[in-house]
């Protein structure tokens, strides 16, 4: 079973933008939008890691943090608090890690997977034709056969085989790939598909769709 993850974060915009992010490593997640209804959703049901923000309406992140009593899940705080003070509260009382927003689509993943490895036995495998993604590993090989691809392309490629069939726009796969408030050229993710389809064999099976963005169809 995939890892199933709280979001606890205010801005609807960020929060939507951490689900599709963690949709890339194979996770199932939920949000909750205030401090009250994160401390109800940890108390009650069971996650494997809360991402949970500071600057919260109800009850503060730290507030949840300690309410929480000894309900056992790893927590990394997000929050825009970047000052060393915040930082050593939020690991004194025991957060496995704390990012500073804005922070990129990759390095949410990264902390998320070393935190993930601590608790569970091993992230899944993702398969497509004769694809192989190891996420665990960062590691992609086609019949066997190792394939290096770039962090971005890694990300863009998991990306794609878990929104297989549904079109994705350019600027939804910048937002979710390079990061929020990624301020490059869509270009840049025509760029990194031509090289995904040349790299995998992609090239009948990866499709553009005229002015929108791109679409990966069922093997």
């Amino acid at each position: 079973m995939p890892a199933h993850i709280l979001i606890v974060e205010d801005d609807e915009n960020i929060s939507h933008m951490i689900e599709a992010t963690l949709s890339i490593g194979g996770y199932t997640s939920e949000i909750a939008a205030d401090g009250e209804a994160a401390l109800s959703a940890i108390l009650n049901n069971n996650y494997d890691l809360v991402l949970l923000d500071i600057m919260l309406p109800k009850l503060d992140g730290f507030t949840v943090f300690e309410r929480k009593g000894n309900k056992e899940v790893p927590v990394i705080f997000l929050t825009a608090m970047g000052d060393i003070p915040s930082k050593v509260k939020g690991l004194k009382m025991g957060a496995e890690d704390y990012i500073v927003k804005p922070f990129e689509a990759v390095e949410l993943l990264a902390r998320v997977e070393v935190v993930l490895r601590r608790s569970l036995p091993g992230l899944p495998l993702l398969n497509y034709l004769n694809i192989v993604v190891d996420l665990e590993g960062h590691l992609v090989t086609v019949e066997g056969k190792v394939v290096d691809l770039t962090p971005k392309e890694f990300d863009l490629l998991t990306f794609f085989i878990k929104n297989i069939d549904i079109a994705l726009t350019r600027e939804r796969l910048l937002a979710v790939v390079w990061g929020y408030g990624y301020a490059g050229e869509t270009r840049t993710v025509d760029t990194h598909v031509q090289q995904l389809r040349k790299k995998l064999g992609l090239h009948d099976n990866l499709i553009t769709i005229p002015r929108l963005g791109y679409r990966l169809e069922s093997a």
